[in-house]
């Protein structure tokens, strides 16, 4: 039977849910001045959501798209776990054209959960055995969301043992003004930490004392509990002495 995008779009409103939807629109900051002011959800809960995207993966490459650009939160997420599938099915034409939509389109790729679903399994896994310079491009956006791309998908890297861009990466948004940034910095600092703990404390003592408490928070969360505050303590003094 032929998928489309009209019965995708009904069956996800049947699922709708009007108060699960108030409590989402709170935990992603859709409020004024927040990050994802009038970001619009329906309550869709994520099992859901995983359920419709296998069985409409079928869906043609441009219904996806128009799916990606719309003003639901949900059908966002739902197009890019789409594309997620497709690109796994895909050739190497295919999953090009699947990653060079992405990054031509990621103004609305506009939240920290449509981000971390998706950036390793689409940049990441593309940009494996290529130049990367365009996730230092990212990097160095004025978009909160592609900088969070940008260290998010390097986690595909960390899987596989390469740390050398992450560290990097890092590096760059250790200045970041955002707490999102700190966050995803950290988490993924931690995560090179679960293989290679040496590289991630060879960083931590480089730019522990200037990294964001958040960030640094994240990033030894996993370490013995001696281990962390001897880290935070640092902090302390060193935040201390400078006032």
């Amino acid at each position: 039977m032929k998928m489309s995008l009209l019965k995708l779009k009904y069956e996800l409103r049947k699922s709708s849910n009007r108060q699960q939807a108030k409590i989402l629109q709170r935990f992603f900051k859709t409020g004024c001045g927040e990050y994802a002011q009038g970001d619009i959800f329906l309550g869709a809960r994520a099992p859901v959501l995983r359920s419709l995207a296998w069985r409409y993966q079928d869906l043609s490459f441009n219904e996806v798209l128009r799916l990606l650009k719309s003003p639901i939160h949900e059908e966002r997420l739902l197009s890019l776990l789409i594309f997620i599938l497709k690109y796994r099915k895909a050739d190497s034409l295919g999953k090009e054209r699947i990653y060079k939509a992405y990054l031509r389109y990621s103004r609305y790729i506009n939240n920290w959960d449509l981000v971390d679903v998706s950036a390793k399994h689409i940049v990441g896994d593309f940009l494996a055995d290529k130049d990367r310079s365009v996730i230092y491009k990212l990097a160095s956006s004025d978009l909160l969301w592609e900088r969070r791309v940008a260290i998010v998908s390097t986690f595909y890297f960390i899987e596989n043992n390469d740390f050398r861009d992450t560290l990097r990466i890092a590096a760059i948004l250790i200045g970041d003004p955002h707490d999102l940034i700190h966050k995803a910095v950290g988490w993924m600092l931690r995560e090179v930490g679960k293989r290679d703990s040496v590289a991630e404390e060879r960083f931590l003592k480089k730019y522990s004392h200037i990294m964001p408490r958040t960030m640094l928070r994240y990033a030894i969360e996993r370490f013995p509990q001696y281990k962390r505050q001897a880290y935070l303590q640092k902090k302390r003094v060193i935040r201390k002495s400078l006032k």
